[in-house]
């Protein structure tokens, strides 16, 4: 059964490192924002009756920008549309400054049961640095008010290679956050995207990164101390409890069919990738109009689509079934890749055995060159 995304494309303020569609202020929009998801929602049923959900994911921008009733409103009324399964995950992303007492036990009762908080880092300065309206307090303290309101399932967002970051604010910041006994853990290096304001700053020479070898021992604290606390490290930059892996991430990384619903969200289904138009007023127009907001279409062939399941399954440290390759596409890695496949496994990238492939700890350090290869 196929998963469900919708985008929020508002937030406080944009972060200088931030690429994705996300639009600070427009709080005038909010509501028409929400009655268009809604309204798009009944037509995406209408062509896909094929539910109900197995999970729910608001990402963003910042949904939680949106008060607990809008919420709601939003969840409850897209549950009564495509239904959902008794277990589903339903995920919703949220910002420290964005969420309270009130908020949360509004999201409880409406169902979502899996909380990801953008915390980024637990020191004061690097988080200025980064443009969150957030302290290290204010992280702290939205993860009690969330256990507090009944959450059992609570993830932290956190980053890494940050201007002036050094190994020790990182142990400091994981140290921190493990102390707090989250759940989950998505740790992500620090990646400076085209268009955004580090882009020009590191540009001009302005941006001081950590150098490589610093990077490479963060990467060994986050493996050592993640291990010790008993997360598991499922996929490369996510860490977690046993149980309590992120089901709908898993089907994104699966190259699973998913819906999406809002503005610049992307859907894939029967092969096909399609993406809504990125500005939140042109989408609610659109919407209002009966006109389609899709803005790009990609069909892969059988070949390509192969290749893109492979590199994306890569991506989680059980790698990608030989077995569900061969039922989808009825082709197999080994004959496929013939000599680059023998080439990395030689060179110590990758593991393959009769089930799966997979990276091998040397091949995640290189992890993107290896899957150029593949891609």
């Amino acid at each position: 059964m196929p998963s469900l995304y919708i985008h929020i494309p508002f937030c406080l303020s944009k972060c200088p490192y931030c690429s994705f569609v996300s639009h600070a202020g427009m709080n005038e929009l909010h509501q028409r924002y929400v009655n268009a998801l809604l309204r798009e929602a009944k037509e995406l049923c209408r062509n896909h009756p094929d539910a109900p959900l197995t999970t729910l994911f608001l990402g963003g921008g910042t949904p939680t920008i949106f008060s607990g009733e809008a919420l709601a409103t939003i969840i409850t009324g897209c549950a009564g549309l495509f239904g959902l399964e008794h277990d589903a995950e339903i995920s919703i992303e949220a910002n420290p400054r964005t969420i309270d007492a009130a908020k949360l036990l509004l999201l409880r009762a409406s169902g979502v049961n899996r909380l990801s908080i953008g915390v980024q880092s637990f020191q004061d300065q690097e988080l200025r640095l980064l443009g969150r309206p957030h302290s290290a307090e204010d992280a702290a303290h939205a993860l009690r008010l969330a256990k507090d309101a009944g959450f059992t399932n609570i993830s932290l967002d956190l980053m890494y290679g940050l201007p002036g970051q050094t190994p020790d604010s990182w142990r400091n910041t994981l140290e921190r956050a493990i102390s707090l006994e989250p759940t989950h853990l998505s740790l992500y290096e620090l990646t400076i995207e085209q268009g955004t304001p580090y882009y020009q700053q590191q540009e001009q020479g302005l941006l001081q990164l950590p150098d490589d070898e610093a990077v490479a021992d963060m990467d060994q604290l986050t493996a050592t101390l993640c291990r010790e606390a008993g997360l598991v490290h499922y996929e490369i930059s996510n860490y977690a409890r046993p149980g309590f892996e992120c089901r709908h991430n898993i089907n994104y990384w699966q190259n699973g069919p998913y819906l999406a619903l809002g503005a610049g969200a992307v859907a894939c289904m029967n092969g096909c990738r399609r993406q809504k138009i990125n500005d939140p007023l042109r989408y609610c127009e659109r919407i209002e109009s009966g006109q389609s907001v899709i803005m790009e279409e990609e069909c892969l062939e059988p070949a390509a689509s192969f290749r893109e399941t492979v590199v994306m399954g890569l991506r989680m440290l059980c790698g990608v079934s030989r077995e569900n390759l061969q039922s989808r596409y009825g082709l197999d890695v080994e004959g496929y890749y013939e000599e680059t496949l023998v080439r990395l496994i030689n060179q110590g990238m990758l593991e393959l055995t009769a089930r799966h492939l997979r990276l091998t700890a040397r091949g995640r350090m290189f992890a993107n060159q290896v899957m150029a290869e593949l891609v």
